[in-house]
């Protein structure tokens, strides 16, 4: 099966303004260094861009492992409805 081509992770402005504070707060706070709005919506399109599939995908799989973990939850109560059959 042939994967779609990569899409880069979108924020709406209220996200990216939030995620640029936070970029922001994190140098200020780890780096000691002041970064400006700008060069830090930069950084983030740059992880959105280059390293956002591995966080998506990272995601699809922690929820394809609980939808997993559910089925067998629902197939295990399924049998515990079976009878015995006369006879």
């Amino acid at each position: 099966m042939k994967k779609p081509p990569e899409k880069k992770i979108e924020f709406t402005r209220e996200e990216t303004r939030l995620i640029v504070r936070e970029i922001q707060r994190y140098f200020q706070l780890e780096l000691d260094q002041e970064i400006g709005a700008l060069p830090a919506e930069m950084l983030l399109d740059f992880f959105a861009t280059k390293i956002g599939a591995q966080f998506y995908n990272r995601g699809l799989y922690d929820a394809h492992q609980v939808v997993l973990s559910r089925m067998d939850d629902v197939a295990e109560a399924v049998l515990g409805l079976e009878r015995a059959a006369g006879r």
